[in-house]
């Protein structure tokens, strides 16, 4: 029997699931009130689930103004994406010689899928297929510690990699890179693999930066409100 899922945490995973998107604009304020009736929830598991994403660093709680959607600044992204473009490069250069034939196969079946999604312009499932696809490439590099420090720093990521898809061009591009790398992957190509996924990720960070640049032109963020 699968155990339930706390309520709070079901409120913290939409809420997540929310910033992560874009609805929830980095710096926006939360209303509590709003939200409350937005997610028909009471103050409480709200503010258990505000908790939870402090822990996360997706939400900061101060005792005098509020809760407040924390910040994305081009300098924090261009920071974390340098670092996880090392990390999944280095993955991927492990995983093209480590990679079993099976896992392989899950992987042609899941970039088929994501491509299926991007030529009907189906931005959430395809995120969705994007981010596993990343995640198994470092599973597949088959080290522990690689694939936990991966797992510490998705949370922040996730909410930029969503925003390297808002740019038509980059989005196209970057189906390109996937394709390279299943190519490399295939070959057994562990150089090709590291080279392939390093620029990926270096130019969706690059990406997220600008986007960020472009949005802080907003000096003063709205509120953090969803819409029904």
């Amino acid at each position: 029997m699968s155990r339930r899922v706390p309520f709070a945490q079901q409120v913290a995973d939409t809420l997540r699931d929310r910033i992560i998107r874009g609805d929830l604009p980095p710096g926006g304020r939360i209303v509590e009130r709003s939200l409350c009736e937005l997610l028909d929830v009471s103050r409480t598991p709200l503010r258990e689930a505000l908790k939870l994403l402090e822990v996360e660093g997706l939400v900061e709680i101060s005792q005098n103004k509020g809760a407040r959607i924390m910040s994305f600044t081009p300098e924090e992204a261009s920071n974390l994406f340098e670092v996880i473009a090392g990390l999944e490069s280095l993955a991927a250069e492990i995983a093209a010689t480590r990679i079993s034939a099976r896992e392989l196969d899950a992987l042609d079946a899941l970039h088929e899928s994501m491509r299926v999604h991007y030529e009907r312009q189906e931005k959430d499932p395809y995120f969705e297929i994007n981010s596993a696809i990343h995640d198994r490439i470092v599973r597949a590099s088959g080290n522990p510690v690689l694939i936990a420090t991966h797992a510490g720093l998705m949370l922040r990521a996730r909410r930029g990699r969503y925003m390297a898809i808002i740019d038509p061009f980059r989005w196209e591009e970057s189906v390109g890179e996937h394709e390279a790398l299943m190519q490399a992957l295939h070959a057994r190509d562990a150089e090709a693999a590291r080279r392939v996924w390093q620029r990926h990720l270096l130019r969706t960070g690059e990406t997220v930066c600008a986007v960020l640049t472009r949005s802080a032109a907003l000096s003063d963020p709205p509120a953090a409100t969803l819409s029904a």
